[in-house]
């Protein structure tokens, strides 16, 4: 009777997003009709949406915010895109300060599309109130932490269609080359073959990927607001960065199509364990002498913090067997930095993404032949994809490497995380004028967060 219901309430969602009403305000593409609203901007991934301009955008934008450390790295970081000598850029920042900050947003209602990124345990909350407003939502991922989180979310969703108003998660890594490049080798079949269904020993897919409490971004350190330490403001590392993974087995493996939840999912394991850091680490990552209070509760007899951020799940999707993990470290060794590995397993081919040290940290696409298939036969093949593949992205070319066959792929390509933002921010411009996300885009939504916090929730029963 409960699953029942479950698969009820996905239904209308999906019913209530594809039978949207058009939002009563429509998007041409003139210039200024954004008018951005940046809510409590509490990580540096709130700036990159202000990189750079858009004709679009209003150079004025609303910021509504409690104050502290954190709106003043914000508003200095913007303050360095205006002043650099290279393409600055021209924001003017309007600000208001005080503990009823989302009330203001909500009453002064001086924009149209409100970003968020930042302490995630208001987040699904915040976009709820702006949904409610009939406001525009681009929101840092991830959108919810937590299972009660994610039927607020799917509330909101809900809302959001019977309004016309558009929610998007900010999927940066769809934009990285080499998971581009991997999704397009997977869709031929003379290449790859099929996608295997795998097994839970050996899935189907791969996901993994290690990041870094301390590091560098635009040439300056990172400097962590404490509570990124803390579990239930940051949300577990099974919530948090698995986000992208999960987002990319979706989109990777199954392109344009809508992934139904909770009948596409099957979840099969889930665990977590923490990273240990010093109050010296702590310090270094946050300009903090001592643990807050707040944290007290993860700090054990050693007088080490202990921070859930590392987990690993395991679940069928579409009938097809798929991993994620996600670790974090402190540091990154010397050279080094955040790391990546996927692999999707074909029926004559392997794609597999590697970016460890032989790769100097740089993440390379690698072909390899499975058992039985004919490597020189796959060679040939390999060579007109990699000239189909040329026509869209000049310069990418194909070396063999021993067994295998490296993708090559130009500097030019590998643009960085920081400027995926920009094109996001292009994709969710041309939604707004559209008056709607891809048919595929909020079902599968819904399904990503379904997956991110039933792995939580299986984890914390183990």
């Amino acid at each position: 009777m409960v699953r029942s219901t479950v698969v009820l309430f996905s239904a209308l969602i999906l019913f209530a997003v594809t039978c949207a009403k058009k939002p009563a305000e429509t998007f041409t593409g003139r210039k200024g009709e954004i008018q951005l609203l940046i809510l409590d901007p509490g990580h540096f991934h709130a700036t990159l949406i202000q990189k750079t301009m858009y004709p679009q955008i209003s150079p004025d934008v609303r910021v509504y915010s409690p104050g502290g450390p954190e709106l003043e790295d914000y508003l200095k970081r913007v303050n360095g895109f205006n002043t650099r000598t290279e393409n600055p850029t021209s924001w003017n920042q309007i600000v208001y300060t005080g503990p009823e900050y989302l009330k203001h947003m909500i009453q002064d209602k001086a924009g149209n599309v409100m970003v968020t990124a930042g302490n995630n345990r208001q987040k699904t909350e915040y976009i709820q109130a702006t949904v409610d407003a009939g406001i525009h939502v681009l929101a840092d991922k991830p959108m919810c932490i937590d299972p009660a989180g994610y039927e607020l979310l799917k509330a909101a969703i809900a809302t959001a269609g019977e309004k016309g108003v558009l929610i998007k998660d900010i999927m940066t890594e769809r934009h990285e080359i080499t998971s581009i490049l991997q999704r397009e080798l997977a869709r031929r079949p003379d290449v790859f073959g099929i996608l295997l269904p795998g097994t839970e020993e050996e899935p189907a897919v791969t996901k993994e990927s290690v990041h870094h409490f301390f590091k560098t971004v635009s040439g300056s350190p990172i400097i962590r607001p404490a509570w990124f330490f803390d579990v239930a403001q940051q949300g577990e590392g099974l919530v948090d960065v698995t986000t992208h993974l999960v987002d990319l087995v979706q989109w990777g493996c199954f392109p344009e199509q809508v992934v139904q939840c909770p009948t596409d999912i099957e979840m099969l394991n889930a665990k977590r364990w923490p990273t240990r850091i010093s109050r010296a680490q702590f310090e270094k990552a946050t300009g903090e002498k001592d643990f807050p209070d707040f944290l007290k509760k993860d700090v054990d007899t050693a007088g080490v913090l202990n921070v859930y951020s590392n987990g690993e799940m395991a679940y069928k999707i579409k009938g097809v067997h798929a991993k994620v993990s996600v670790i974090w470290n402190f540091e990154a060794p010397p050279g080094g930095g955040d790391t990546h590995f996927s692999i999707m397993r074909g029926s004559k081919a392997n794609l597999v993404i590697r970016q460890g040290k032989e790769q100097n940290y740089k993440p390379e696409l690698f072909v390899e032949p499975v058992k039985g298939t004919d490597a020189k036969a796959l060679g040939e093949t390999l060579k007109q994809a990699a000239a189909d593949l040329e026509k869209t992205y000049p310069g990418v070319g194909l070396e063999r490497e021993k067994s295998a066959w490296q993708v090559l792929i130009p500097d030019s390509y590998r643009i960085g995380h920081e400027a995926h933002f920009g094109q996001v921010v292009e994709e969710f411009l041309k939604a707004l004028i559209d008056g709607k996300l891809p048919d595929w885009e909020v079902p599968n939504m819904i399904a990503k967060y379904y997956i991110t916090t039933s792995a939580l929730e299986m984890a914390r029963r183990q």
